[in-house]
């Protein structure tokens, strides 16, 4: 059998009685859009994030962007952001009207070289979105401080960063308003598409509600363009609900296969996650690098292992993105780590034995190179 990078199987089994009660609750309760369940989740995914507001929406790109649009961004806007991220990332910014201007990461973590943000900066940047990408935060401080110099809106990506915490402060909490994904393969994961954002804004939590719903502020009217139909689905949302209480386990199941992964692989040639200082790290993804990434993945392929690469092609070399006018070179780090990245197998339920094999076998592949 091949062991993935991801599965869910194992730990439906373990949820499926609670799961199927979430299902039956929902036909059973006589509406199936917009009813308890969404407002149950988003009063406690709010309060699990010490927000005010949490406003659920179908999927994590249009929690980005609906997320944009609430805080003013549109088109002829600039929105800094990276390239070694998720291209819905960076989709969502375009979908908003606005134009992604990418700065470089650090070669250390992975993530936006925030020393890097202010030279980005002109007259036409409206928005910073720094991604907390593979289950750790960006250095906060830098860009709040950005922020409220230069009249700036700050909105968190935090798709992969489920419960990660920066200097005590949990990821969502830190910008005006935060894009959560619940993509089946997050830290917290629906069993389909889903997505939030959350916010303590009033009029920001006003606006969402309203981008979610046809522009409507009451049903059948709409007050505003543009409108979307982008409501979080009753189903997933008590799905949701039931699991958020696990979150915190879920965590603590991922940081376990991390722990097991270091003492397994410390001493290889890997170059393993580095947690920066201040940092809780959720392991949405074990990450690693080599410089003969390809010859590995391979390789890995005989022992019945079959990994991810997060991500193979940063989104400025992208032909979709052409016309934002990046060339080879324009973003030196996020080009090399490309080469070099590859993910391990993650998720909470893995069994000790399939990690035991993936450490043997990288060993092993490593030691053959």
């Amino acid at each position: 059998m091949t062991t993935r990078v991801w599965d869910y199987l194992a730990e439906y089994e373990n949820e499926r009685d609670d799961i199927l009660d979430a299902v039956d609750r929902v036909f059973r309760s006589g509406q199936l859009v917009l009813g308890a369940s969404v407002r149950g989740f988003e009063d406690e995914f709010a309060a699990y994030h010490g927000a005010a507001h949490a406003v659920g929406v179908d999927n994590g790109t249009n929690a980005v962007k609906l997320g944009l649009q609430a805080l003013g961004v549109g088109p002829g806007d600039e929105v800094i952001t990276v390239s070694n991220t998720a291209a819905p990332t960076v989709l969502a910014i375009d979908g908003a009207g606005a134009t992604p201007v990418f700065v470089d990461v650090r070669r250390e973590d992975y993530l936006m070289d925030t020393a890097q943000v202010e030279a980005a900066i002109t007259e036409r940047t409206r928005a910073i979105v720094p991604v907390h990408l593979y289950g750790q935060c960006v250095d906060m401080a830098p860009l709040e401080e950005l922020a409220a110099r230069h009249g700036l809106e700050l909105l968190e990506d935090c798709a992969q960063a489920h419960g990660a915490r920066h200097h005590g402060r949990i990821a969502g909490s830190m910008g005006r308003a935060a894009a959560f994904s619940f993509y089946p393969t997050k830290v917290l994961g629906a069993y389909g598409d889903g997505g939030a954002v959350v916010t303590s804004d009033d009029a920001v939590e006003a606006e969402l509600r309203k981008l979610r719903y046809y522009g409507m502020a009451e049903r059948y009217y709409v007050v505003q363009t543009p409108g979307h139909n982008s409501r979080l689905d009753e189903v997933q949302a008590e799905i949701l609900r039931r699991k958020l209480g696990r979150l915190d386990a879920y965590v603590a199941g991922r940081q376990a296969v991390a722990r097991r992964y270091e003492e397994g692989l410390g001493d290889t040639g890997l170059v393993l996650p580095s947690t920066t200082a201040g940092n809780t790290h959720v392991y949405y993804v074990y990450v690693v690098r080599h410089p003969r990434r390809d010859e590995i993945i391979e390789a890995l392929k005989a022992y019945g292992i079959a990994l991810n690469i997060s991500y193979p092609w940063p989104v400025h070399t992208m032909s979709g993105f052409e016309h934002l006018g990046y060339r080879k070179g324009s973003l030196p780090v996020t080009e090399e780590l490309a080469g070099e990245i590859f993910s391990l197998p993650m998720y909470p339920s893995l069994p000790v034995e399939v990690q035991d094999k993936v450490i043997s076998a990288v060993r092993e592949v490593l030691g053959n190179l």
